[in-house]
């Protein structure tokens, strides 16, 4: 720092102090994290971000939700001795391909710690909770401990408390595997209709001291979770998306893959499309022997659900039409085609569509032709109902007013 002093002549001169004064480490790493999230939004505009039509603006409105998403997860929910459920992966901040049927919360938790998980399921009719090491994004992650509502005889409207942590001496507590840094729930609402969702709560049951106040160290710390959260998001799941894209063919299911440190009961199949304004995509596939399945379609780059709130853009096993000849067929395309199973992919003449089935017997077997528009009344079962635009309204409407309940505040 330097001030102004008088020489020998009387004429003012700039003096130095020895020693600099050193700026606060929190502004340092606000500034950090600000010039890294500011050189992120030059980047998602280039390759190898999709350069598409309205791509641009997709990639910048997925960067502000990725930043909400994880600085309130890292500043806001950093405490394990006090952790509270963060609600992500929803209709406003997703990433990593949400399933529309879910709401995910996640809560930071110690492994040398014990906690408490109880509330009411409602509308809710099953739930997963894992243990596991951050999140599938990060360099390491990984369920270490899978726990389901189905196993412990919970159903909706029931209430329910689970136990987690301790010794391993008291056989009502579920222990905590070295590592885990995250318990993660998976809430599924199948019917889609306007009622209460369920509650979770989670509490430490430890008899802790209240932490010391907040410095500039641990607000670097967060933030500097908040913006490896971030980066690794943003850039994991578009090579993600490349990667899976090249092993296949588009407008062609891969193989069935499950993933090896995810969810074991979880089966998908991925089939990327590209299509041209007058081509949709019809898939014809048995019925999946399993307790839960869907169609879902998301975005390339980003992999966030296209527009669930105004458009049909997945359908479940209890919201499918199957065809008197006991086969499914789903269409994609942009202007609704009358048929039962239509997937609207939201202006997106390019993207993802994943076949998932749980808990399965054995794995269903889809395929797929690229038809004309005009011609795909033809490709349909003559028998196969015809939806009227009143209808599809209606239809789209009940979705909205279900969602409306499962995101309230």
């Amino acid at each position: 720092m330097s001030r102004l002093q008088k020489n020998a002549a009387g004429e003012g001169v700039e003096a130095t102090d020895s020693a600099a004064v050193a700026e606060p480490t929190e502004l340092v790493a606000w500034r950090a994290f600000c010039r890294r999230i500011e050189s992120l939004g030059e980047e998602v505009l280039h390759s190898p971000y999709p350069q598409g039509e309205g791509d641009g603006a997709e990639a910048i409105a997925h960067l502000a939700e990725q930043v909400s998403c994880w600085l309130g997860y890292a500043t806001g929910h950093f405490d394990t001795t006090a952790p509270f459920f963060h609600r992500s992966n929803d209709l406003v901040s997703q990433w990593g391909g949400p399933n529309q049927d879910n709401v995910y919360l996640h809560a930071r938790i110690d492994p040398t710690r014990r906690y408490r998980i109880r509330g009411r399921m409602h509308a809710c009719e099953k739930f997963v909770l894992t243990l596991r090491v951050d999140f599938m994004h990060m360099p390491e992650w990984g369920t270490l401990e899978t726990i389901t509502s189905s196993e412990r005889g919970i159903g909706p409207g029931d209430d329910f408390e689970l136990l987690l942590g301790g010794d391993g001496s008291d056989p009502a507590f579920t222990p905590i595997p070295d590592r885990v840094t995250t318990a993660s729930l998976r809430q599924y609402y199948l019917d889609w209709q306007p009622r209460e969702p369920a509650v979770f709560a989670i509490e430490c049951l430890d008899d802790v001291p209240a932490p010391p106040r907040l410095d500039g160290e641990a607000v670097a710390s967060r933030l500097a979770t908040a913006l490896a959260q971030t980066e690794r998001s943003v850039s994991y799941w578009n090579e993600y998306l490349e990667e899976h894209r090249r092993k296949g063919v588009d407008n062609v299911f891969a193989l069935p893959q499950t993933l090896k440190k995810g969810l074991g009961a979880a089966r998908y199949a991925f089939c990327f499309y590209a299509l041209a304004p007058d081509e949709v995509l019809l898939v014809e596939t048995d019925v999946p022997d399993a307790r839960y399945w869907n169609m879902q379609l998301a975005t390339m780059g980003w992999f966030e659900q296209p527009d669930p709130v105004h458009r049909i853009s997945s359908i479940n096993h209890r919201q499918a039409h199957v065809d008197a000849d006991g086969r499914l067929r789903f269409v994609i395309a942009e202007q609704d085609p009358g048929c039962p199973n239509w997937l609207d992919p939201a202006d997106h003449p390019e993207g993802l569509l994943t076949f998932r089935w749980f808990w399965p017997v054995s794995d269903p077997s889809p395929t797929t032709r690229v038809v004309k528009r005009v011609d795909l009344a033809a490709a349909l079962p003559e028998d196969s109902p015809h939806i009227p635009p009143a209808e599809r309204r209606s239809e789209i409407r009940a979705r909205m007013e279900h969602l409306a309940w499962r995101f309230r505040s």
